[in-house]
């Protein structure tokens, strides 16, 4: 009975599209990008190719739209090489479901997105105070209106591709309950700790076993004071676009009236009905006659007003309400059918209409309540829209300072000064900046783009600009090497109490471990160990106590047909330990009961079953990524 605007529900499902299937996102601005190597390949799928360009902005995306919802992400979470992978991971993964859905005939209907739409709660908040989509979230993204609605279909329906197999996942009763068991079984378990620290006193390197370590290969580089710099650099972002911008009284106030919708407090109307169902394209005798019963209905319930609730559970065939005495709860303009929306809107509360027909059927409607309608003056909206208008102004000088910019630092390569003259900008300076950002950098210092162009071989020995370099949202940076200190070895002298550190740990990891394996031969052995055990624990796979989980994992994958069983686990640094496995116990009850737990596992048998689907459709299709995404990351960030 329901249906949004057209143009609505495209926009809708994009935005729905975005929130449940992070990875099939659609193709923005290309930014600054200079063009080298766009179209390179990255990937294939069925023989089509994802070039470089797609892939770059496909992730500039995401991280806006991460950004967007979190302004104070850190950008530097977000913008790394493994980010980048799984956005192009996400890439194949998108063209792979599509090719699949293509070959499966696979198709969104109206219904179809009506219905996602209306009963996700997720998306109630997508939705303008009148009830329209906000097209800024679409004019953000610069699609067009025809490839939204390919695109559009396209993701709904590819949708059902993995959805289909995981629900039809079916996993045997035995299975379950093996695995299940499996995943809880108890083991009772004694533990004995040979920490590395406990040995460190029995290490005592002399100096020629310090100058050993220092000198041999194994360690070459490990005591080399770092690469570092001095740098300059120059930063274009909004803030700097958005200086000295002033609006005037009057631009406010004609914003303001542009705009009036966006200040006003959309009318919402509730409204109870009763549907008569009757398919447009039924013969006329059948809609004579459904038209009939409504106008009989009608009667009634102008008759008896109170009975309304009542005679729309008895003859309603609107399922979704029939049972709410015909309620449709408050709804804005935009989510009916035009004929029912009309009518409602010009209703007054307790008034009923005549019998109106939408491609549903024939409606018997009553007006139960009004609310919403109210408008924020301009007065009160001033503030708001003077940082509106200046946000958007700011935006459009950004654009435009930002070819200037990059020009600039081109042009003249051997000073940032001209362009900083050119936009008013501040030239800043860093010192001890190393090729990697150190953990917790903030800015632009702590952008692996931006460090990586600065130690370029080509910017090192000329002392040259790098280029412009897009390191977030509306921000490009460029900056240039000062001075510049090679990495270098340290002498021992200056190293010398990290190297019998490093010295001690070694050896005391080595007496550690040789101290645990001999003991738990001995124990093997027959000898008694239970001086050395702790008091006994009782631990499994989802019960780990505060064990570490290499020790947990050995331990429930330790034999147990004979017992006690042994079980020994290195930590590195750290020591060894030693477990002995003294008792099976059956699983923890508190777990949960056999059919929650049989229910979990068939979800997670569906979710396995869809990835294993998945994997062979992009055997099927030929998938493969063509490029190191870290390695192509790097190479990015240095051109």
């Amino acid at each position: 009975m329901f249906d949004l605007i057209r143009s609505n529900t495209k926009a809708l499902m994009f935005i729905l599209v975005v929130l449940i299937i992070p990875s099939f996102v659609f193709l923005g601005v290309q930014g600054y990008d200079t063009g080298r190597s766009a179209n390179v390949t990255v990937a294939e799928v069925a023989g089509a190719d994802i070039t470089r360009a797609e892939w770059d902005a496909v992730h500039r995306n995401q991280i806006e739209r991460l950004r967007s919802r979190d302004p104070d992400t850190d950008i530097r979470l977000l913008d790394t090489p493994e980010m980048k992978q799984q956005t192009l991971e996400g890439l194949v993964r998108e063209r792979v479901l599509l090719v699949a859905a293509a070959k499966l005939g696979l198709a969104a209907s109206d219904e179809r997105v009506q219905r996602l739409f209306r009963s996700d709660p997720d998306l109630a908040f997508l939705r303008k105070p009148d009830g329209s989509i906000d097209t800024e979230l679409l004019r953000a993204q610069g699609i067009g209106v025809q490839q939204f609605e390919q695109q559009l279909r396209q993701n709904v329906a590819l949708r059902q591709v993995l959805v289909g197999v995981g629900a039809t996942g079916i996993a045997p009763e035995s299975a379950s309950m093996a695995a299940i068991d499996a995943l809880l079984q108890q083991r009772e378990v004694r533990i004995a700790r040979f920490e590395a620290s406990k040995y460190a006193e029995q290490v005592k390197p002399s100096d020629a076993e310090l100058a050993a370590y220092y000198d041999d290969p194994k360690h070459a580089g490990e005591f080399d004071a770092p690469e570092q710099a001095r740098i300059e650099y120059l930063l274009l972002d909004l803030e700097a676009a958005q200086a000295g911008i002033t609006v005037s009284e009057d631009d406010l106030r004609k914003y303001y009236d542009e705009n009036a919708s966006r200040y006003a407090t959309a009318e919402e109307r509730r409204a109870s009905h009763i549907l008569v169902k009757a398919e447009r394209d039924a013969p006329v005798p059948e809609r004579d006659k459904a038209k009939a019963k409504a106008e009989g209905l009608l009667a009634e319930a102008r008759k008896s007003p109170d009975r309304f609730a009542e005679l729309a559970k008895a003859h309603s065939d609107d399922p979704g309400s029939a049972a709410q005495g015909g309620d449709l709860d408050f709804f804005a303009r935009g989510a009916m059918v035009k004929p029912f929306e009309d009518v409602a809107f010009a209703l007054q509360p307790g008034a009923i209409s005549d019998v109106i027909e939408s491609d549903f059927g024939y409606h018997v409607i009553k007006l139960t309540a009004v609310r919403g309608g109210e408008k924020k003056t301009y007065e009160a909206a001033r503030a708001e829209i003077e940082a509106e208008v200046k946000q958007q102004l700011a935006q459009r000088r950004f654009s435009e300072l930002a070819e200037t910019f990059t020009n600039t630092v081109y042009e003249q390569a051997d000073s940032l000064q001209p362009a900083a003259d050119a936009l008013k900008l501040q030239v800043q300076t860093a010192a001890n900046v190393r090729r990697t950002p150190a953990p917790g950098t903030a800015g632009v210092l702590g952008q692996a783009k931006f460090l990586e162009a600065l130690f370029d071989p080509e910017a090192l020995r000329g002392k040259r600009n790098t280029e412009a370099i897009e390191v977030g949202g509306n921000q490009l940076v460029a900056g240039r090497v000062i001075e510049h200190a090679p990495a270098r070895k340290r002498p021992l002298d200056e190293v010398k109490d990290q190297v019998r550190e490093r010295v001690v740990i070694e050896r005391s990891t080595r007496l550690a471990r040789e101290a645990a394996l001999a003991r738990l031969a001995e124990w093997k052995g027959g000898t008694s160990a239970e001086a050395s055990l702790d008091a006994p624990i009782v631990i499994s796979r989802a019960q780990a106590q505060t064990l570490p989980r290499p020790l947990i994992d050995a331990v429930m994958q330790a034999p147990a047909a004979t017992l006690p069983s042994w079980v020994g686990v290195d930590f590195g640094e750290q020591g060894y330990a030693v477990a002995r496995i003294d008792k099976l116990l059956p699983r923890d009850a508190t777990a949960g009961s056999p059919g929650q737990l049989r229910r979990q596992y068939a979800q997670l048998w569906g979710a396995a079953e869809a990835e294993a689907y998945y994997a062979a459709l992009k055997d099927r299709y030929k998938a493969r990524i063509t490029v190191d995404p870290k390695a192509a990351t790097s190479a990015e960030a240095g051109r």
